[in-house]
């Protein structure tokens, strides 16, 4: 099991995930405990799969699928998300505390004959029980079959299908595992229970041998010999393989039944001593040791942690957006005065699974861990804003330097001095981070052991604004826009700037579609092609002062005197959101200076424009307020989503709010009782604040 790292959730359901079991092209596995100490596999969706309907239903129907089969040769189903909630979907099935058969044969060598014909029966069993229900698995392989000490159990009914009804496919639009689907099932025909039969025969081949009955480097090629050629069986024992050779038949009215199969393989008595003896079943006994010590270790943590922050109720006024609580038209907005407690479960019905994020009936949920005083004082008004990189928040640190702290529990990981943070914290792929040393060199570092990877001494780094898979921007000390190359260590380019754009607070900036969008101090956009410098587009007078700009796909964003979109290639308008008395019922206080910087929520834009958080669909531009909030400045830092919560500072400064996109108009605000400018940043159902020298970690709505 591996722990948990920074795009990690910490809670599915009502389960609390506790480290990771495995992952693969579609998934992840996590380790989960409910309340009651019950344990669980619980499978999701990787997040960037997560908005294919294909993908998403296939997701789905393994729950129900799975669900239909009461064998006990099958990983039990335990609970599951699969309505269409916003949420990403899961799957909770018993935890089975062993390794696959494909990671046993790899580390122990074969199975030996009996140990095959133990599993053999055993599988063909369960074979029976799934096809008894009309269902065809379709993918059985070594490595979807774990061995416990109760014996095999077979997982993953991902593409399991009905038998009837099944409707004639292309060529390579069914997943199929090279060397264990059968014909049928590379060439696209009706694919019924023998498929199974035949994956079943693959299977057992090789636990006997330790190889493939269909091998070789090319998936093609191995595919050609499934359907035209003849199984490698010459090293598979003679008793075995005149049982296993049918099951391989290319015509699937040629193989075995299940049933005939489990007569045929019927084991000696003491057969299945092969995950009950030896280093296997020591293998099978240490994994769940592991895990019931893993989770007995974190629940113990849970029961000592810190200090609640009271939470604040919301109240309804009349406005323009539908509550889901009770269907009623309406906005929502902070009440000061309110209780500063989540209502009960009973008379609130989004209450009950707010409880589930750390907190009881009526109580509010309470920090991961933190406050911690461990951060630097912000610098000239501005806070360097908290770096989650893979399973730590990168930070700068009390004292100077940077610091990393572990995101599941906030113990220090380790300590950088010499390099200048407030120059900016910048994430590159891979799992790095760029900062600048204390003489001006851009600096590259690994994000989870602080070692150096690469370092550019000319770079003359000032501010560090923005990075792409290929360059990190930056302002130089000397007030010029440069672009320093990753991959040759190299400056790209360097252009003049005016001495105005970069003036204190300094300037703001993203990279898209091959374009750098530049916000200086004075209020002034330009685009540069991030291959030449060159100056593609220029708007002027857009804020007072540099709003962060938010590129998604082929748009900008930009905050200040109205919220607008633009083509981020030539700068032409897609919408400009100026106050229209027809879409809102009081008109933003642009003299506190327009819109803030935004943020993407599924299809909405979400920014504060002074008065309120207001939710803005990226491609229409109409505004609708979500939420109220105390008039003041427009806050620098951009709202943060994560899960289904947004989070983002008080225009007076003096808390953090939080809005739940599932329950339209639930907020919290996190005040604690210093004032100042905030960073805020997130991942993994975590969210991470700085204020007044202190980084905090609160958990969020998955």
């Amino acid at each position: 099991m591996k722990p948990l790292g920074a795009g990690d959730p910490i809670r599915l359901g009502p389960y609390r995930v506790l480290g990771v079991l495995g992952e693969g092209g579609m998934g992840k596995v996590y380790f989960g405990r409910d309340d009651s100490g019950r344990t669980a596999a619980v499978k999701v969706l990787l997040p960037e799969l997560a908005h294919d309907p294909h993908l998403a239903q296939r997701f789905l129907r393994e729950a129900h699928t799975a669900r239909a089969v009461t064998s006990g040769g099958v990983a039990r189903v335990l609970d599951a998300q699969t309505e269409d909630t916003g949420n990403r979907p899961w799957i909770a099935t018993e935890f089975l505390s062993g390794p696959t058969l494909d990671d046993a044969v790899r580390q122990y060598g074969p199975l030996g004959s009996d140990g095959v014909r133990a599993l053999a029966a055993s599988l063909a069993a369960t074979l029976r029980d799934i096809h008894a229900v009309g269902l065809v698995h379709r993918d059985l392989k070594p490595a979807n079959i774990v061995l416990t000490s109760a014996g095999p159990r077979i997982i993953d009914f991902g593409i399991a299908r009905p038998e009837h009804g099944l409707t004639l496919t292309t060529t390579g639009q069914v997943p199929v595992t090279p060397g264990y689907g059968a014909p049928e099932q590379v060439l696209g025909q009706r694919v019924g229970p023998a498929a199974d039969v035949f994956s079943l025969g693959a299977v057992l081949a090789y636990a006997a041998t330790g190889r493939r009955a269909y091998d070789g480097t090319h998936v093609a090629a191995v595919q050609y010999e499934v359907v035209h050629g003849q199984p490698e069986l010459d090293s598979v024992p003679p008793e075995l393989r005149v049982l296993i050779a049918p099951c391989l038949a290319k015509d699937p009215a040629h193989r075995p039944t299940p049933d005939q199969m489990a007569g045929a393989f019927a084991p000696p008595p003491g057969a299945d001593r092969v995950w009950r003896t030896g280093p296997l079943a020591k293998d099978i006994e240490r994994r769940g040791s592991e895990a019931v010590r893993q989770a007995t270790v974190i629940a113990g943590d849970s029961g000592t942690g810190p200090s609640r922050r009271r939470l604040l109720r919301t109240g309804l006024v009349a406005g323009g957006v539908l509550a889901a609580s009770g269907g009623t038209a309406g906005a929502w907005w902070l009440l000061r005065e309110e209780p500063r407690v989540i209502p009960p479960a009973g008379q609130e019905s989004y209450a009950e699974a707010l409880s589930l994020l750390y907190g009881d009936h009526g109580t509010a949920p309470r920090e991961l861990w933190g406050p911690l005083p461990v951060a630097a004082q912000a610098v000239d008004g501005v806070v360097t804003t908290p770096l989650p990189v893979l399973d730590v928040v990168v930070f700068a640190a009390k004292g100077g330097g940077l610091a990393a702290r572990l995101t599941t529990d906030g113990k220090e990981k380790w300590r950088l001095p010499g390099v200048r943070p407030a120059a900016g914290l910048v994430a590159l792929p891979g799992h790095l981070f760029v900062t600048a040393g204390d003489d001006g060199e851009l600096r590259c570092f690994e994000g989870s052991t602080s070692r150096q990877v690469w370092s550019v001494q000319g770079a003359d780094t000032g501010r560090i604004l923005a990075a792409d898979a290929s360059a990190v921007y930056l302002v130089t000390r000397g007030g010029k826009l440069r672009a320093v190359d990753t991959a040759g260590r190299k400056v790209r380019w360097t252009v003049p700037l005016a001495e105005t754009a970069v003036r204190a607070p300094g300037p703001r900036a993203a990279t898209g579609k091959g374009m750098l969008v530049f916000f200086g101090a004075d209020g002034d956009v330009l685009a540069f092609d991030t291959a030449t410098g060159r100056t593609v587009w220029r708007l002027s007078g857009q804020a007072k002062s540099a709003v962060q700009p938010l590129v998604v796909d082929d748009v900008v964003f930009l905050g200040g005197r109205s919220l607008q979109a633009l083509n981020v290639g030539t700068g032409v308008e897609v919408w400009d959101n100026k106050w229209n008395k027809n879409t809102s019922s009081e008109e933003p206080q642009q003299g506190a200076g327009g819109w803030g910087p935004a943020a993407l929520q599924d299809r909405y834009v979400l920014a504060m424009d002074g008065t309120s958080l207001s939710q803005v669909p990226r491609d229409s531009g109409l505004a609708f307020p979500t939420r109220r909030s105390v008039p003041g400045p427009i806050p620098h830092t951009p709202p943060v989503v994560e899960g289904r919560t947004v989070w983002f500072v008080e225009a007076d400064g003096r808390g953090v709010s939080a809005h739940s996109t599932i329950d339209r108009g639930r907020f919290w605000t996190w005040s604690p009782e210093s004032r100042g400018p905030w960073g805020l940043s997130s991942a993994g159902y975590r969210v991470f604040l700085v204020n007044d020298g202190k980084l905090t970690a609160m958990p969020t709505i998955g």
